[in-house]
């Protein structure tokens, strides 16, 4: 009998249909490989894609668990790899025509939990030059299409622009990507996924090709709330056996998932940061809030003690810094192919004095202490992801960045998720961004997944 599989399936579902046989992972990567065929000429998700080794690993994971052998959740699922994280004996560009020839020495840290659990990489996706930019576009290697709109070329978002095209489009189940300032959140919320950041310092960044080591951090693009936690466990080290015991028992942190937000106290934007959202973000924005506290969740106006602009200038001019530090032979030598936009803001760090730097970094340490009292007696802060829905690649304007709502998170040092919550009139996402403490990504998820449970599904964007 021939097996079906529906290329929408979850992280959660798939596993499930695996470990009950009624899949294999060999059916499950076939399907997406010829999706992949099909669809990314257009899309341009993929800067690689490892067909023959991806097979080999699926037929080794179909014989492994139907002899009895299945690893944990993660086993057979095939999943995208930002092309800025190591990969032994694979290239990795970091996004640039610089680097098109660069063959990995290692595998990151990140990656090894991931494949030893049984992951597929299907292979590798686009990303911004060297992961600095928030639209998600890129002069040389090409500009992933977002899958909302087939006949105009929008924005997929930035910086790992192919992992979210790919798993909207579904080319793969779930993806990789990084956030140094949104960087996760942004695509995800453009293309209509769930994207977590993580707490900083939660997980490794070893074998991931740097932005800025102080802000950057790895995380996981899924189609639910559900897959985002169950990959992040996965990413986090946490054994398979531990994942599937408390999945199964709704233990743990998969207790959380089921608690709801009655009487949770929840922090909405005031007036001064309504005002730079887009009239139908904003609307969509206040419909979600007022879903919350129709669950019970209390509801009242949180202010900042600075501007989320002040916030994200301040991380900005951080990361420009520390990646110059890190990338300065490139984009010091004007005759290598190198894309101009991303060039004008690394070299705006050559320009910072050492003393400044330091200033920087001692005014974030202040400023975190100030947010967290500020934030005392919330549970969470609500903001939308993006200022508007995916805005026409021929409209963008390069010297602003979209990330004025995700980069003060990375810059505090906290956790958000980013959650789709409906389609605008145009027929494009909106997304809600749900800022948790320090090392609080249940409440984010948890939050996340009571909201998820009471929303219409967006369904998948149409590609034919």
């Amino acid at each position: 009998m021939k097996q079906e599989y529906t290329l929408t399936g979850t992280i959660d579902d798939l596993s499930r249909q695996i470990q009950q046989e009624l899949v294999t992972p060999l059916v499950v990567v076939e399907a997406h490989l010829e999706n992949i065929e099909k669809y990314d000429s257009k899309l341009g998700a993929f800067q690689t894609v490892f067909v023959e080794d991806a097979l080999a690993a699926a037929s080794a994971a179909t014989k492994a668990i139907a002899a009895g052998h299945r690893i944990g959740p993660f086993h057979g699922i095939p999943f995208g790899l930002k092309d800025i994280c190591e990969f032994e004996g694979r290239v990795t560009t970091n996004g640039s025509m610089a680097m098109r020839d660069r063959v990995s020495t290692h595998t990151g840290s990140l990656v090894r939990r991931l494949v030893s659990a049984g992951g597929i990489v299907i292979g590798k996706t686009k990303a911004v030059e060297c992961a600095f930019g928030g639209w998600g576009t890129n002069q040389h290697m090409g500009t992933p299409w977002n899958p909302w709109d087939m006949q105009q070329a929008r924005v997929p978002g930035g910086s790992s622009s192919g992992s979210g095209v790919a798993v909207a489009a579904g080319l793969v189940v779930c993806a990789v990507g990084t956030d140094t300032g949104g960087s996760v959140r942004l695509p995800a919320g453009y293309c209509g996924l769930v994207g977590l950041k993580v707490t900083e310092g939660q997980l490794p960044t070893d074998g991931i090709m740097p932005l800025s080591q102080t802000l950057d951090t790895p995380g996981p693009m899924t189609q639910s709330v559900t897959d985002a936690l169950l990959m992040y466990q996965v990413m986090a080290g946490v054994e398979a056996w531990q994942i599937d015991h408390d999945r199964e028992q709704r233990r743990g942190i998969y207790a959380q998932l089921d608690k709801g937000v009655n009487g949770l106290h929840l922090g909405v934007m005031d007036a001064r940061e309504r005002e730079n959202c887009s009239p139908d973000m904003l609307d969509n924005y206040d419909a979600t809030v007022a879903q919350l506290e129709s669950l019970g969740a209390i509801i009242s106006v949180f202010s900042a003690p600075q501007s989320y602009g002040e916030l994200s200038h301040e991380n900005g001019m951080i990361t420009a810094v520390e990646a110059y530090q890190n990338h300065a032979k490139y984009y010091d030598d004007a005759s290598l192919p190198m894309d101009e936009d991303v060039r004008k803001r690394m070299l705006t760090g050559k320009t910072i004095p050492a003393h400044d730097y330091v200033g920087m970094l001692h005014r974030r340490l202040a400023a975190v202490d100030e947010f967290v009292d500020t934030m005392t007696g919330f549970d969470a802060l609500l903001t939308p992801t993006c200022l508007s829905a995916a805005p026409l690649l021929s409209e963008v304007d390069q010297a602003q960045l979209p990330g004025y709502f995700t980069r003060p998170f990375n810059y505090l040092g906290l956790c958000a998720l980013s959650l789709p919550t409906g389609l605008i009139e145009s027929g494009l996402p909106a997304s809600l961004q749900i800022v948790a403490a320090a090392n609080d990504e249940a409440m984010a998820l948890r939050i996340g997944a009571a909201l998820e449970a009471v929303l219409v599904p967006i369904g998948r964007p149409v590609l034919g």
